[in-house]
Parts: C-alpha cells; sequence; structure tokens
C-alpha cells in the first residue's frame, strides 16, 4: 500500500514544480517522508518539470528508422522538440532522440501518444523525457510520430544550418519499381511539402472549400457566369499542382511532374511522412 497521499502529490508538486510520475516515485522512495521526497528531486534534478510546461518549445529535431517489415519495408519518423537550438545541439538531447526513436521501432505504437506510455529500461518513455528535461532545465516535448510501409521505404534527413540535427525528415514509400526514384522523391517532398500524395486523397471537405473560394473569387473579379466552370477548374488544378505530390513540378526538374518521373520508372508511390521541426 503507498505510503503517502494525493494531498503529499499535490503538496509536492506546488513546492518542488516536479511531474507527477517523479513526486510518486520520490515519494515512494522516501517512505512517505516529503522532506525526503524533496531531497531526493533536488539530487536527481527533476525540480521545475512542470513549471517548464507553459513554455514554448518549437526547436528540436526529426529522427528516422527504416528496417525490414515482412517481404517489405517500415519507416518510422519521430518529431522530438526543445525550445532552443542550443539544447538541440546538446549530446544527450540527442541521445534521448535515439532512444525514443528505438522505443518506437520496438513497440510498435501508432502515435505520439502510445509512445510516450512505451516502456523502457528506465520506466516509460514519458520518463526518460522527463529526466533529460530536468537534466537540461528546458521543456521537451514528443511531438508526433508517422509510420509508413511498403515494398521500399526511403528516408531522408535534412539539416537546415551547419553544426544543427536534422529538422526536416521526410518518409516515402513506394512499391518496387519506384525504388529508383524513392531517393529523388523524398528530397522533392522536403523541399516542397505536398500535402497529399494523390488527387484522391485530398479530402471532400477541402476540394469542396477550394471550389467554393475559387467560384466566389471568380465571381467578386466579375466573370460572366459562362464561363465559371472552366474558371474553377483551372484554380482548381492550380491547388493540386502546389498541393499534391504527383500533380507538383519535380524539384529538380520542373518541366516534368513528379507524377511524370514515377511514371518513367514504371513505380508509384503509396504513402508519404514529411515533418518539418515547429511547423
Amino acid at each position: 500500500m503507498a505510503n503517502y497521499t494525493m494531498d503529499d502529490i499535490k503538496a509536492l508538486r506546488e513546492k518542488t514544480g516536479a511531474g507527477i510520475v517523479n513526486v510518486k516515485r520520490a515519494l515512494e522512495e522516501a517512505d512517505g517522508d516529503r522532506d525526503k521526497a524533496v531531497e531526493l528531486l533536488r539530487i536527481k534534478g527533476l525540480e521545475g518539470v512542470a513549471n517548464r510546461e507553459g513554455r514554448s518549445a518549437s526547436d528540436g529535431l526529426v529522427i528516422a528508422h527504416v528496417g525490414p517489415d515482412g517481404a517489405g519495408q517500415a519507416g518510422v519518423l519521430v518529431e522530438l522538440n526543445c525550445e532552443t537550438d542550443f539544447v538541440a545541439k546538446n549530446q544527450a538531447f540527442i541521445a534521448l532522440a535515439d532512444k525514443v526513436l528505438a522505443a518506437a521501432v520496438t513497440s510498435g505504437a501508432p502515435d505520439a501518444e502510445a509512445l510516450a506510455a512505451a516502456t523502457t529500461d528506465e520506466g516509460t518513455v514519458a520518463d526518460s523525457v522527463d529526466t533529460v528535461a530536468a537534466a537540461l532545465r528546458e521543456k521537451l516535448v514528443l511531438r508526433r510520430l508517422a509510420r509508413v510501409a511498403g515494398d521500399h521505404v526511403e528516408s531522408y534527413l535534412h539539416k537546415t544550418a551547419p553544426g544543427v540535427p536534422p529538422k526536416v525528415g521526410v518518409l516515402v514509400a513506394t512499391d518496387a519499381k519506384g525504388a529508383v526514384v524513392a531517393h529523388d522523391v523524398a528530397m522533392h517532398i522536403a523541399a516542397m511539402t505536398p500535402l497529399w500524395v494523390t488527387r484522391d486523397e485530398v479530402p471532400a471537405e477541402v476540394i469542396a472549400n477550394e471550389r467554393h473560394i475559387a467560384e466566389q473569387k471568380a465571381r467578386g473579379e466579375g466573370k460572366p457566369d459562362q464561363i465559371l466552370p472552366k474558371i474553377v477548374e483551372g484554380r482548381m488544378n492550380a491547388f493540386y499542382k502546389e498541393n499534391v505530390l504527383v500533380d507538383q513540378a519535380f524539384a529538380k526538374d520542373p518541366s516534368k511532374s513528379v507524377g511524370k518521373l514515377l511514371a518513367e520508372s514504371g513505380g508509384t508511390v503509396v504513402a508519404m511522412a514529411s515533418y518539418r521541426v515547429g511547423v
């Protein structure tokens, strides 16, 4: 039976600003002695973790792993945030990202919330994040996780400045024939940030809203009713060329689309994921 109460937990959190998991552990280790628990939290550097919750964590890194998955491959992409680029470059933060990614791979967690609860040698991933946050004196956030799978999965991590970890990460899953152009496609996605692979993936409500905007804009420009459908279609095509991967002009050769590049190889992109730190 626990030798402390909810009042003890509340009082210790208010006094130290430590997270609830760490407060409970300290009280357990201190056999319910609040003063001893405070001392343990201070020794471990865990006081003040909760007090950082209101601060912004818009820096950080992305990290990826690709491995075998049945007859094909699977990829995992994780974004871990911190407050400053100084901490983003810190080896303890980078080591934490490696540990979080390893837990993502072994646990099969589908999202960041499930990954935070995954077990590690220190308890849970969330515990590990709290421990490093306390040591670095910054707010750290396990922001998001993505998974893709296919015959081939390509990962691409991009550094936006020298001496900092990758801030842009991409996973591209293709069929077997698409593997020959997968790296170029991944680099393109990092540069052009498409939202969907094909037009079929664009949600119906998004299409309806874009059509409405295009029509109202044309009416506001005084365009005749009889040519409105043509104008709307033209503007929808422009929307697709900006946001749909296969419709975008290929970054390395804008004379052809990404769809044309894939057609030349006979390949297909079956899934993608793309993260840009803080966006």
